[in-house]
């Protein structure tokens, strides 16, 4: 069976993980901050982008809700 990988259906999840685990990043790197007034956004979108990028390159490894292989 040949592993089928960046179809629609695919993009499509990656997506929606990598939005999910860069708010769940932003989230916590705020909640680090002891008042609103410490908050260093530089960092927060910095941390943000590092985690869509590796939720991104972890789903290249597979999707347990996309079928990769040929049917």
């Amino acid at each position: 069976m040949k592993k089928k990988i960046f179809t629609k259906e695919w993009v499509k999840a990656a997506a929606v993980r990598a939005l999910k685990t860069t708010a769940q990043a932003a989230l916590g790197a705020i909640g680090a901050t002891a008042m609103i007034t410490d908050v260093n956004f530089l960092l927060i979108v910095s941390t943000a982008a590092m985690a869509g990028i590796c939720s991104i390159l972890t789903s290249v490894a597979g999707l347990p809700e996309v079928s990769q292989t040929d049917e």
